[in-house]
């Protein structure tokens, strides 16, 4: 059979609550692709416990005693790129959700996600896709649009098309496929194929992946 410990995903729960990450132990445990191979209170653990296990996943708490999740990750990223992390947090904890994207973090989940729905990030995770809640969408684009006022253009547009470009840019500003079509003038079938196109060459499958990327990679586009 297929399903063998070789063949499961291997995560660490990184968490200083010991009641926190005992739940996710047992809500992960339910999920026959999943395998807990260790968990942590803080950064500093954390850092270890990448270093000396074989894991393909950490879920990483934000705020911890001795070392917090931001600067956890961004070394484990630096050491084992390949290590996806999906940061845990509570609702007030939003305004780290774009220095962690920039740390290297593949998903963002709130504290209070239905079990089935913290599985489903972490598969998604796997596959390749980066997630954020749909609730924080909204401070992705405001944050694209601040960045775009105060920060010089990249020098890699990854291919884009002058057009893409501007696509993007309004994308980023928030607005809808109508709206980016009537302020581009151009029709909405069209803003779809300049869309379909973005997200080829930045190898992405959605518009908050697309936003995500952008922010990653500082595209800020002027």
């Amino acid at each position: 059979m297929s399903d063998t410990k070789k063949d499961r995903m291997k995560v660490i729960i990184v968490d200083d609550h010991p009641l926190i990450r005992e739940g996710i132990i047992k809500i992960l445990s339910l999920e026959p692709s999943i395998e807990v191979v260790g968990e942590a209170e803080d950064g500093a653990q954390a850092i270890e416990l990448a270093r000396t296990t074989d894991v393909d996943m950490i879920l990483m708490d934000i705020n911890m005693p001795n070392m917090n999740g931001i600067m956890a990750t961004k070394i484990i990223k630096q050491e084992k790129p390949d290590v996806n992390i999906i940061a845990l947090t509570i609702h007030n904890q939003e305004e780290y959700l774009f220095e962690l994207i920039r740390c290297g973090i593949s998903g963002y989940v709130l504290k209070d996600v239905r079990p089935g729905e913290l599985i489903e990030t972490i598969q998604k995770v796997a596959e390749g896709q980066g997630f954020i809640p749909p609730s924080l969408t909204p401070k992705v684009f405001e944050e694209l649009s601040r960045l775009s006022k105060n920060k010089e253009q990249t020098e890699d547009t990854f291919n884009l098309t002058a057009r893409e470009q501007e696509v993007l840019q309004e994308m980023a500003q928030g607005l809808s496929n109508k709206e980016i079509g009537e302020k581009l003038f151009i029709t909405e079938k069209t803003v779809k194929n300049h869309l379909t196109n973005i997200f080829q060459k930045l190898g992405v499958s959605d518009r908050t992946q697309a936003l995500l990327f952008a922010i990653k990679h500082n595209m800020v586009i002027t």
